[in-house]
């Protein structure tokens, strides 16, 4: 036969709780992260080096180690969104910092698409940037 023991009871109490009080609430949002354009001007080449900044919005400071899963450059802000070209990631850089090469063949006004999972958060953050060729 079994018999309610209140100290059993109690026990099982506190730990249920102190496993509710461990749990943290997100901190933050993908809302309060974006990308930023190092620099809002390039050269025209074929190994043409774009650099963005991840930066937490709340804090202003950069967000080392997201996950960028979707990149697209084209010419949309120049209405040619057919004008595209491949971007591929360079590896280093400054944490935070996302550097990626591309065949820019001409001088006008580019659209950088990207999306990104930052650890710890659920939703994709999601940039659209518009940068400057000149030859």
């Amino acid at each position: 036969m079994n018999t309610f023991k209140p100290t059993r009871a109690l026990a099982a109490a506190l730990i249920g709780l102190a496993m509710i009080g461990s749990a943290r609430p997100a901190l933050a949002d993908v809302k309060d992260y974006e990308f930023q354009l190092v620099e809002t001007t390039m050269r025209t080449g074929p190994n043409t080096v774009i650099a963005v900044r991840l930066i937490n919005k709340a804090t202003g400071r950069p967000v080392p180690d997201a996950v960028i899963f979707a990149t697209r450059l084209d010419m949309t802000p120049d209405g040619m969104q057919e004008m595209a070209t491949p971007v591929t990631p360079v590896p280093g850089g400054e944490p935070g910092t996302y550097r990626f090469r591309a065949n820019v063949g001409m001088a006008g006004e580019w659209l950088l698409s990207l999306g990104a999972k930052v650890q710890g958060e659920t939703g994709t953050v999601e940039s659209r940037l518009i940068i400057r060729a000149r030859r």
